[in-house]
Formats: C-alpha cells, sequence, structure tokens
C-alpha cells in the first residue's frame, strides 16, 4: 500500500505540467527530426545506462556471454549502423525470444542458463505513474509500469502520422476499456497532449462477476478523470455501452458528423465493425467518420464492412511494452498498410519456424531506443511477423524518413475476438487439462481455431472430438469462459467481452493436428482450410 499511494503521488505531482503543457504541431514535427537523426545515439545511450549500468539486467548477462563490452557495440554500431549492429549481436546471442521475455522459458545461451523474472526487464529509471496489465496475449499477463514521460514521448509521432492520414483536428470519440486495461486512460491523455480532447469515452459494459477487478483500479479511474478536470482538461467521463448497444455510438459518430462535418473514432478492429454494422441495420449514414481500428488486424471483410457505411479505417499497431510501432499510411496500398515508427525503436527480423508448422518466418525483433519506455527491449522476439519494405508512397510521413512499411501482419500464436487477445498459455492448460478432466478424452480431442463469420466477426471456434461426448455445446464453452475467468486479470476481461460477445462455438470434428497445432490463428487455419463458421 505504501509503494501504491507514493506511485499514484508522484503521478498526480506530474500530472498538472503534463495535462496545461500541450505541444503544438511544429513542436512535434522538431521532436520526430531530432529522433530521427539521433537513433544511434539513443541507442547507445539506454544500452549504456540501462543494460551495462544495471547489474541486475538480463541483457547485461548475455553480452558477457557473447563476450562483448560496451565499447564492442559502440564500435559495430559505428561500423555497420543501429540495425547492422543489431543483426550481429542476435548471431552472437544477444537476444530475447517471446517466451523467454514472458519468463515461461529460462534463458539458455552456449549451455549456461540465465534466470529471469518479469520485473527484470522493467526500466530501472522509470518513475512510475501507475501500473497497467498488457493483454497477457499468451500468458497470465505482464505488469507494465506507466508514467507521464512515457505517455509524452509517444505523442510526438502520433501527431506527425495523425497529421499524415487527416484526422489530427478531428473531433474524437473512443470505446476503450478502464483500468486495468490502460488503453482508454492513455489514449485521453495523450489526446490533450495533443491538443485535442476526446468528446465522449465510451467503454465496453462487461461484468466479470470475479472481483479481480480490483477496488484500487475504480478508484484510480475515478482519481484521474476527477484530477483531470481539477486541472482545467474537459477529460470525458467513461460511459457503459454494452455490445449490442453500439447504435448508440453509431448515432453519437453520425450526429458529430452531422454537427462538424467529420468525427474521428478510436476502438478496435472488431468494435468499429461492430459499430458499423449496427448503423447499417439501423440505416444511418457514417459518410465523413474516420474509424482508428487496432488491437488486431484489420482483415478485408471487416474493412469491407466499415466502408459499407461511408466511413474511412484506419489501422494503428501497439503493443503495451512500447506503445505505437506502426500506425497507417497516408497514401496506403492497402488497409494494413503502417509506416514503422522508428524514431523510438528498432526492429530486425530473424527467421523462425512457426510452432507445428512446416513454415519459417522472419519474427520481428524490438529494441526500445528512448529511455522513458516501461520494459527495456534489446532483440526481444515477439510473436509477430510481417512483411517490411522500404519504398516511396507519397505521404507526408516519407519527410521525416519514416520510409520502411509493415504489411501483412501476423502472430504464430495469438487468437483474437471482439478485439481481445486471447491468454495462450492459459487456454492451453484449458484445453490439455481442463477439459478433458471435466469431459473425457484427452488433450487431443481438443483444439482452438479463428475464423471470420459472414459480416468479418472474428469467431473462436473449439473443435471438439466427436468421440467426446457432450451433452450441450455450450457447457464446453462455459467451462472455458469459467476457467478462464478464474485464471488472471487479462484471462477474466478476455472471457466478460466473449461472453457478451458470442465469440465462441463448439464444431464437432476431430482436431487437424499439425506437430504443435492446438491455437490456429484466422490465417493459419486457412491454410490449413478448416470449415468456417458462417453462422
Amino acid at each position: 500500500m505504501p509503494s501504491q499511494l507514493s506511485m499514484y503521488g508522484r503521478f498526480a505531482w506530474g500530472l498538472r505540467k503534463f495535462l496545461r503543457n500541450p505541444i503544438s504541431f511544429e513542436e512535434a514535427e522538431a521532436i520526430v527530426y531530432q529522433r530521427m537523426a539521433e537513433r544511434d545515439e539513443n541507442f547507445l545511450h539506454v544500452v549504456k545506462n540501462g543494460v551495462f549500468g544495471n547489474r541486475d539486467s538480463p541483457y547485461l548477462r548475455l553480452f558477457q556471454l557473447a563476450g562483448c563490452e560496451y565499447g564492442d557495440v559502440e564500435t559495430m554500431v559505428a561500423a555497420k549502423g543501429l540495425e547492422g549492429a543489431l543483426c550481429v549481436l542476435r548471431e552472437a546471442g544477444v537476444y530475447v525470444t517471446f517466451e523467454e521475455f514472458k519468463c515461461r522459458e529460462p534463458i539458455v545461451r552456449g549451455g549456461q542458463t540465465v534466470v529471469v523474472q518479469p520485473k527484470d526487464f522493467d526500466n530501472p529509471y522509470l518513475g512510475a505513474g501507475y501500473q497497467t496489465a498488457s493483454s497477457g496475449s499468451t500468458g497470465a499477463g505482464t505488469r507494465v509500469s506507466t508514467d507521464l514521460a512515457h505517455l509524452a514521448d509517444r505523442v510526438p509521432v502520433r501527431m506527425v502520422a495523425r497529421h499524415a492520414q487527416g484526422v489530427l483536428a478531428m473531433p474524437k470519440g473512443l470505446w476503450r476499456g478502464v483500468l486495468p486495461d490502460a488503453s482508454g486512460i492513455n489514449a485521453i491523455l495523450s489526446d490533450i497532449r495533443m491538443g485535442n480532447v476526446p468528446r465522449k469515452w465510451f467503454t465496453p459494459a462487461m461484468d466479470s462477476g470475479s472481483g479481480k477487478s480490483a477496488l484500487r483500479f475504480r478508484l484510480a479511474n475515478c482519481f484521474t478523470v476527477n484530477l483531470a478536470r481539477l486541472h482545467g482538461a474537459n477529460m470525458p467521463r467513461p460511459e457503459p455501452v454494452a455490445l449490442e448497444d453500439a447504435v448508440v455510438i453509431a448515432r453519437w459518430i453520425a450526429d458529430t458528423v452531422k454537427q462538424d462535418g467529420a468525427c474521428f473514432f478510436t476502438t478496435s478492429a472488431s468494435m468499429a465493425l461492430r459499430i458499423c454494422v449496427a448503423a447499417l441495420d439501423a440505416d444511418i449514414d457514417l459518410t465523413g467518420a474516420v474509424f482508428s481500428a487496432g488491437s488486431e488486424p484489420s482483415t478485408p471483410a471487416k474493412v469491407k464492412q466499415i466502408v459499407r457505411t461511408g466511413a474511412r479505417c484506419v489501422t494503428d499497431y501497439y503493443f503495451t511494452e512500447v506503445g505505437p510501432v506502426g500506425m497507417s499510411c497516408g497514401c496506403p496500398a492497402d488497409c494494413n498498410d503502417l509506416h514503422f515508427l522508428k524514431d523510438h525503436l528498432a526492429m530486425i527480423q530473424y527467421p523462425r519456424r512457426l510452432p507445428g508448422f512446416d513454415i519459417e518466418v522472419a519474427h520481428f525483433h524490438f529494441t526500445t531506443l528512448l529511455p522513458t519506455a516501461p520494459k527495456l527491449l534489446l532483440n526481444v522476439e515477439i510473436d509477430d511477423y510481417g512483411t517490411i519494405e522500404t519504398r516511396a508512397c507519397g505521404c507526408p510521413m516519407e519527410a521525416y524518413g519514416f520510409t520502411e512499411h509493415i504489411r501483412d501482419l501476423r502472430s504464430s500464436r495469438k487468437l483474437t475476438g471482439e478485439g481481445v487477445t486471447l491468454v495462450g498459455s492459459e487456454m492451453m492448460s484449458i484445453l490439455e487439462h481442463v477439459l478433458p478432466a471435466r469431459f473425457g478424452g484427452t488433450a487431443l480431442d481438443y483444439q482452438l481455431h479463428e475464423d471470420e463469420d459472414n459480416n468479418g466477426f472474428t469467431r473462436l471456434n473449439l473443435r471438439v472430438s466427436p468421440r467426446v461426448k457432450l451433452e450441450h455445446d455450450q457447457d464446453a464453452i462455459d467451462v472455458v469462459l469459467t476457467a478462464l475467468q478464474e485464471s488472471s486479470v487479462a484471462g477474466d476481461v478476455a472471457q466478460a467481452f466473449w461472453r457478451q460477445s458470442n465469440a465462441f462455438r463448439v464444431i464437432r470434428a476431430e482436431p487437424i493436428w499439425s506437430s504443435n497445432g492446438k491455437l490456429l490463428p484466422l490465417h493459419l487455419a486457412r491454410q490449413l482450410k478448416l470449415p468456417s463458421n458462417t453462422e
């Protein structure tokens, strides 16, 4: 409790300055230009202080095992450039896999084991404002400290990207969660810093009933909103709107467009789709609206439905530990054409075989360049991969040096429904232990895969062997959701979304096995030509 009070005290102390000092677009441009020019120096600064100056850093041990000192890193960057140096370090064993970063596997290099805990990747110099839970997409979730300096550091690149997309000054709303889901508060505080306070904060009306949404999170939400208002920022209060009531949001967007000529609305891709399907059903024209759809890929099926309303769609690629990774091109080649935001990140690709498939892909490895990042990443492989191409697009982002585009973004093991990412390791336990214990059979009799229904909604299909006796399909779904509810905060949030949206379906069919194909994201399920659920 004392540490929590101290943390929120620091947050309250800094919020006044944060809110009363929005930056101009010209200031944002200058910051981005400077960061792009100083990428090498920023990387070396983080390595010198956050790694070699931190005896508890797991990266320090990796450098020691590789026989590499800080002077060697300086020499490599000078000779090969930042990304070239990162490639050399990756070959020398200075990297962390996705499983190692989530602390589900020990780090083993050259027969030596480096034992780590999640906190070992924390930035040792970060003055945390509050703590949030990451999505826990393939695990129980990690605690991520977020402070106002980090939020402020993310604003300049967001401003230039929003300007390139033509939405920077549009009246704005969002449909995002409340703490421990930090997406809502982070977005609003960033928008205040950008000088464009959202008019509405709709939040999904979720009633998990598990008691894991701790009182301190509810108090933190209320505290932040009231403190922001006290300091003169008209921060909107969260207004719960259930998924089935998305037409309420569609009407607000239409009214805003009618009044102001435009509306920029931020939510997940699936929830943007839900708003647009409701608008189509109610014959509501959304021409003039722009949706920022994140949390999952904006598939062609989803975008098709969104543009039918007259709206436009841009895509954001974030992950909690570092913030924005990519944002839609102003002149996109397709619906998932993103500029890689290399002012605060470095990225290399390294090939690895997909679990359970005879496919080798180049996974992204990220390195943080700014000292305010809540987690220090140095060649950390995440679960995503895709195509990186350098090309001219004619978008204003080119002028800043953002010439690398991310396309065809994919994940190895994440499954997503209604913008909530599957808690993978917990789901593996449910498939292998909980379901067989309850209904019989073995771990080989249960599998989970994604598909899209006729409206473009992502559905999670639980394949159950016909050998397993189920009196009612819903019984298996209830067991899965209850097990997720009891597993973690992230699992509880996921099950609450999926229960309300009816995202789960049972398919009575034999699982389609590769060597390890228990969890099949949409694109892999399509490669195996699994039957689609089009109810």
